[in-house]
C-alpha cells in the first residue's frame, strides 16, 4: 500500500481509533489493559504520537484480530514513519503546520479550491510566489528561494499520470491584485491559461458583478481516492492552520463550493477574462 506519510498517518490514526470504539473500550481502558496511559492511546489515534510495530501487536492481541488486519494496521505504521520529499527542506521552507497539508495534498484523488484575494500556489510562477512569500514572512532570500521551490514542486501533481480532479473558482480581484508590476501579472496570468488546458483542471472565475455568493475566505477541499479516508476542508492563514474533518463541516464547504461554481463564469467566458486582462497587463 504505497501513499503519503501523512495519509498513511492519518488512516492508521483513523483506524485504531474505530477498532477500540468497536470494541467497546475507552481509551483509558485500553491502557490500563497495556500497562500505557490513556494518554498515549488517545495520541495514537490523533495522530500526535509515533505507532511502533509493537504497539501494533499489542493492541492486535487485546482486540482479538485477525492476522490480515494485524499485518495492514503494522504496514500502515511502517509506511507513516517514511519522511517526503518535502521535509527535505527543513521547517524554514515548509512551517510544521503547511508540511501536514502537503503531505495530504500528495495523494488526493479530487481537489476544490476557492481564492479570493491570491492566485491559487499550485498555479503561480516563481516570480509570483517569491514576491508573496517576501510579503508575509520574514524570511530570508535563502529561505524564500526554498519555499519557491517546494511550490514548484508541488504544481507537478497537475501533471502527473493519473493527476487528480482538479477545480479551481478565483475571485476576479485576485487576478486584478497586481502582485510586483505589469510585467510579472502578465506572465502570471499566461500560466493561468496553461493551466487551463491541462485535462484534469478546471478553471472558474467568479466576476464583480457575480451578485451574492457565500460569504466565506479561500478553502481548500481535498478527498481521497481510498472511502475510508475521510474528506478534509483545508484554510490556512499566516501561521497556523485549520483542517475540518466533520461531516456536517465538509458538506457545509461542499454546498458553499457549490453555490460559488454555481455564481461563478463558466470556464469558456472564464478563460476569455483571463485572456482580455493579459491584454491589458501587457500594455
Amino acid at each position: 500500500m504505497a501513499g503519503s506519510p501523512t495519509v498513511r498517518r492519518r488512516r492508521l490514526s483513523i483506524e485504531l481509533k474505530k477498532l477500540r470504539e468497536a470494541n467497546g473500550f475507552t481509551c483509558a481502558q485500553v491502557g490500563d489493559a497495556l500497562d500505557w496511559s490513556g494518554s498515549k492511546v488517545n495520541r495514537m489515534e490523533t495522530g500526535h504520537g509515533r505507532v511502533q510495530p509493537s504497539d501494533i501487536d499489542a493492541l492486535c492481541r487485546f482486540y482479538g484480530t485477525d492476522d490480515d488486519l494485524r499485518e495492514f494496521l503494522k504496514s500502515l505504521a511502517r509506511q507513516a514513519k517514511t519522511r517526503g520529499w518535502w521535509q527535505a527542506h527543513g521547517s524554514s521552507g515548509v512551517p510544521p503546520w503547511f508540511s501536514v497539508y502537503i503531505g495530504l495534498e500528495q495523494d488526493i484523488s479530487t481537489f476544490r479550491q476557492y481564492q479570493c484575494e491570491f492566485l491559487p500556489g499550485l498555479m503561480q510562477t516563481p516570480a509570483y510566489a517569491a514576491e508573496l512569500h517576501r510579503a508575509t514572512n520574514q524570511l530570508s532570500d535563502n529561505d524564500v528561494e526554498r519555499a519557491v521551490k517546494i511550490r514548484m514542486d508541488r504544481q507537478a501533481m497537475l501533471t502527473r499520470p493519473g493527476a487528480p480532479d482538479a477545480w479551481f473558482i478565483v475571485h476576479e480581484a485576485a487576478l486584478r491584485n497586481v502582485i510586483g508590476d505589469q510585467g510579472l501579472m502578465h506572465e502570471q496570468l499566461e500560466r493561468i491559461l496553461e493551466g487551463a488546458e491541462l485535462p484534469s483542471v478546471t478553471i472558474q472565475v467568479l466576476p464583480f458583478d457575480a451578485g451574492s455568493y457565500p460569504a466565506t475566505g479561500p478553502f481548500t477541499m481535498l478527498r481521497f481516492p481510498d472511502p475510508e479516508d475521510p474528506d478534509i476542508v483545508y484554510r490556512d492563514g499566516i501561521t497556523d492552520a485549520v483542517y475540518l474533518e466533520q461531516e456536517h463541516d465538509v458538506s457545509e464547504y461542499g454546498k458553499a463550493f457549490d453555490k460559488l461554481r454555481a455564481s461563478a463564469a463558466s470556464p469558456q467566458r472564464s478563460t476569455q477574462l483571463i485572456r482580455s486582462l493579459v491584454k491589458e497587463y501587457a500594455k
